[in-house]
Formats: structure tokens, C-alpha cells, sequence
């Protein structure tokens, strides 16, 4: 799998010498061959994924603390990029999130090597973790902001449990994709999911309600 043609913005501080993305690509696509070769994440030092980009493990330190932060990043140039949300209204941002999740799901089930590495994260505490803080994490809190301006804006009923709403319209994507993957995600399937949940959560007079 290639990562020649992502951008992926490692999540650890910036440090040392200005970035260099030839670099970034050279190291990403070399954890991503080495787990290709079958290497078990456990076994993926700095000094191996160093030999195998080319560069020093300096040069891997300046830009990554460890690899827990490493990793995140080769999931995150190796999965489809998170969606530009059009904001045109509370349905519209909610459809493009559970598109990509859709998406991303896609990817999981077509691809050996992120089905495994997925697996393989979850058994390792660190790196679940760092992967839920700097992309599980920041997907939820977006879901959650797209429910509150809806409900500033009327698009959704004032007393309803946001944090309850979010699990309603991400959960059926989820257990499709994670659950149940005997389970088909065709195209249509996240306006699916959103319209028949905001069929219940709308108020009767919102934008778009039907009759």
C-alpha cells in the first residue's frame, strides 16, 4: 500500500529542523511495508522502521516522540481523510460524517493489512490510546458540535441527550462496519441512517421535517 500521495499531520510536537514530507512519506511507507511483510506491531522498533525508510532514528525522534505517535499517523495517511463538512445545515454535516465512517469501513474490509493493524492496536493499550486521543477523540467531539449548532438552530428538539443522539446516528454505521461485517455498507446508506434518526429527534416545525 502506498502513502505516496498522503499528507498526514503527525500528532507530536513539532521539533528540531523544519519538516521535510519526502521524509515523513519515506517513513510512513516504511512501517506500512514492514507490516505488509507481516511484521506484528510488538515487534516494530525505531531502529527497524528507521533501516527501512533510510534515515537515521533521529531523524524519526525530530518528528514523532515514540511510536505509539508514529503509528497513529500511518493509520491516519493509510485510512480515506476526514471529510471538509459543507455546514450548509445540521443533516448535510451529519451525512458527510457517517459517509466517511462508511468509507473508512470500506477500506477496513478490502485491505488485510489495516483490518490487522486495527486488531493489533486495540491489544496494545499505548497505542489504542494514542489513537483514541488523537483521532477517536476529536471525530466525537466534531459529531457532538454539529448536534449543538442543530439545536441552536432548531434543527433539532431542544431537550434531546446529545451525547445519547450521537451514539443514535453513528452506532448503526459502527456495527455495520466493525460488527457485522457479513453486513453490505452500500451507497445511500449514511443519508439512510441519518433521516430515519432525525425522523424522532426533529422538532415538528424544524427545517425539513415532513408532515
Amino acid at each position: 500500500m502506498s502513502l505516496a500521495d498522503s499528507r498526514p499531520q503527525p500528532c507530536g510536537p513539532a521539533r528540531g529542523r523544519p519538516r521535510s514530507e519526502a521524509v515523513e512519506r519515506a517513513i510512513l511507507e516504511g512501517v506500512m511495508k514492514l507490516l505488509e511483510d507481516g511484521v506484528p506491531l510488538a515487534e516494530l522498533s525505531i531502529e527497524r522502521i528507521a533501516r527501512t525508510a533510510g534515515v537515521g532514528k533521529a531523524t524519526i525522534y525530530r518528528r514523532w516522540s515514540g511510536k505509539e505517535e508514529l503509528f497513529v499517523d500511518v493509520m491516519r495517511a493509510a485510512e480515506p481523510p476526514d471529510p471538509e463538512l459543507p455546514g450548509t445545515s445540521m443533516r448535510d454535516d451529519l451525512v458527510m460524517l457517517l459517509e466517511a465512517l462508511r468509507l473508512r469501513g470500506l477500506a477496513n474490509r478490502s485491505s488485510a493489512i489495516l483490518h490487522n493493524v486495527q486488531a493489533q492496536m486495540k491489544s496494545s493499550p499505548k497505542i489504542w490510546a494514542a489513537y483514541h486521543t488523537s483521532v477517536i477523540a476529536p471525530r466525537r467531539r466534531q459529531g457532538l458540535e454539529i448536534l449543538r449548532r442543530g439545536q441552536r438552530n432548531g434543527e433539532l428538539r431542544p431537550d434531546v441527550d446529545l451525547e445519547l443522539a450521537n451514539d443514535l446516528f453513528v452506532g448503526p454505521m459502527l456495527v455495520r462496519s466493525v460488527m457485522r461485517p457479513d453486513m453490505e455498507l452500500p451507497d445511500g446508506l449514511a443519508e439512510q441512517i441519518v433521516d430515519t434518526v432525525l425522523a424522532g429527534l426533529r422538532p415538528v416545525s424544524a427545517p425539513g421535517a415532513q408532515p
